[in-house]
């Protein structure tokens, strides 16, 4: 008998020993809520640090005239802001919900690869601390703007060579991620979840995870032509050696075009699986979102070159990518459809994770819009590289991604923690940022078809009084973040307990759409696929 006591010790002792507790939870974590909790953090954590350098550029452009910064830096400020929203926010942000979200709605126990899971987070907190500590080398952090365009990269300091490792670390960990959720997805769905019953979230994200792979390895050989241009004598981009400037063009947008994608396609799946739940209504046109996103993502290949206007390529080349941009319109329409039309009729409520929806649809279709005028031609090389671009972009990757982002964090929190949010507190959090925003971005379209140039740091008369309106709106934009970050703290630490159907969904088809909160451990049972 003590014998048998005594095995039992050890079993319990040795499962003990699978669950650790502490820091080597999550140093050691291979559960992939714990990994999608801390890639949320991290990805948060990026956003305000991002945020604190763009604040950086807004108080210098407060008023013309040279007030804190000298150009240099402020170059620095610009390029660091980019590459931290790009490669440390948003596409960290979207891979935390990838992991929290995508076992729980295929049925599925964890992520297939759960040690290469660990990994793959665990890439990315140095790969931060090298770009960050960029601005800390003599020459400070790369001034080329995100985009590390050459002739640019030669003239920089080491900072430059740290944000190319921390852009090939980041790289990695990217397309190790999508290995693991494209593997997850087709083979650990519950039995009887075709791929075409899948929740739209699911599969925004295999798209996604095949265009990171498809792209990935194009952005790391581009910092590899520049690292060796830098260093080994090679002259790629070097017109002086034979080499072309252009060329880095057409291979970084290769790359950076289906990369807006990237950060975009999840977005649409958060939204799809919103707008439903709080209009009571299964998805209007399921099959054709499904069609749409493909499209998009296939389409994203062939348009790179209109970032590319301006260089000098023949009309010919001009009027394929501006006619291909603009068929790339048609999908995006399809999906605001259907949103609307889901909507539509539906009995709505307007709780927190709905706002933030309704607010993505209405500001990234003016984001959509302004990109169709960006793709025309002729407009393009009058506006491009003025504020009117940076109007645009921050429509689609802030109201777009990073509103998306914060709705699927408030509809999803009651799962994750088992309490509810504060409602008032995500309501004020949504309505500062959304007006803010507003004054922040919509004065940058009038700059920019005044013709104030990006990246500038000074800047004439006539622009002073948008700038200022766009600064005062940043600042409050920034500050109203930290709403979010107090309500996310409450939750965690208490709060009224989730029910099973915390959102109420009367419709008995939505048992899959709808989340019921479970146990930070266990499994939940397959979904019910009608």
């Amino acid at each position: 008998m003590s014998a048998i006591v005594h095995d039992h010790g050890h079993a319990h002792d040795a499962a003990h020993d699978h669950a650790p507790s502490g820091w080597r939870r999550w140093l050691y974590a291979t559960n992939h809520k714990d990994i999608g909790t801390m890639y949320l953090w991290f990805s948060f954590t990026m956003f305000l640090s991002g945020g604190v350098l763009a604040l950086g550029i807004r108080s210098e452009l407060f008023q013309p005239g040279l007030q804190i910064f000298e150009p240099q830096f402020f170059n620095q400020l610009t390029t660091m802001h980019g590459l931290i929203m790009v490669f440390g926010a948003i596409m960290p942000g979207f891979v935390g919900f990838a992991n929290w979200q995508i076992p729980l709605q295929i049925g599925a126990p964890d992520m297939a690869f759960a040690r290469m899971n660990n990994f793959s987070f665990w890439l990315l907190p140095p790969a931060a601390l090298l770009l960050v500590g960029s601005f800390f080398v003599p020459g400070g952090a790369p001034a080329t703007g995100w985009t590390v365009y050459a002739p640019l990269t030669v003239q920089m300091g080491m900072g430059m060579d740290m944000a190319i490792f921390a852009l090939h670390i980041m790289g990695a960990s990217s397309i190790m991620g999508s290995i693991n959720i494209i593997t997850t997805i087709l083979n650990m769905r519950a039995p009887g979840m075709t791929l075409m019953k899948m929740p739209m979230f699911v599969w925004t994200w295999l798209i996604t995870a095949y265009l990171l792979i498809a792209v990935m390895p194009v952005l790391a050989g581009a910092i590899t032509m520049t690292l060796t241009d830098r260093h080994f004598g090679t002259s790629f981009f070097n017109a002086a050696g034979g080499g072309d400037p252009v060329m880095f063009q057409h291979i970084f947008w290769f790359f950076g075009h289906p990369e807006v994608y990237i950060m975009i396609l999840p977005a649409f799946g958060i939204v799809s699986q919103i707008v439903p739940v709080f209009s009571r209504k299964p998805l209007f046109g399921y099959a054709s979102m499904v069609y749409a996103t493909a499209s998009i993502a296939i389409l994203s290949f062939i348009v790179w070159a209109h970032h590319m206007f301006t260089t000098g390529m023949p009309v010919t080349g001009q009027l394929f990518f501006m006619y291909a941009t603009m068929l790339i319109a048609v999908p995006t329409g399809v999906k605001i459809f259907n949103w609307l039309a889901t909507m539509w009729k539906g009995s709505l409520t307007f709780e927190t994770p709905m706002l933030w929806a309704i607010g993505f649809i209405f500001v990234f279709t003016m984001g959509g819009f302004t990109g169709l005028i960006c793709a025309m031609a002729p407009i393009d090389i009058q506006i491009q590289d003025t504020y009117y671009v940076v109007a645009h972009f921050h429509y689609v990757l802030v109201a777009g991604s990073l509103f998306a982002m914060f709705g699927g964090a408030y509809f999803w929190l009651p799962k994750w923690t088992g309490h509810m949010y504060d409602e008032k507190l995500g309501k004020w959090h949504f309505w500062l940022s959304m007006i803010f925003f507003n004054v922040t971005f919509f004065p940058m379209h009038f700059l920019g078809l005044a013709g104030m140039p990006r990246r500038y740091a000074d800047y004439p008369m006539q622009f002073a009084d948008f700038n200022m309106v766009a600064s005062i709106g940043a600042f409050g934009f920034g500050l109203s973040q930290l709403i979010f970050l107090w309500a996310v703290l409450k939750c965690i630490k208490g709060g009224p307990k989730a029910k099973e159907n915390y959102f109420d969904a009367q419709d008995g088809g939505l048992e899959w759409t709808v989340p019921s909160p479970a146990p930070f451990h266990t499994f939940e049972t397959p979904p019910v696929v009608k």
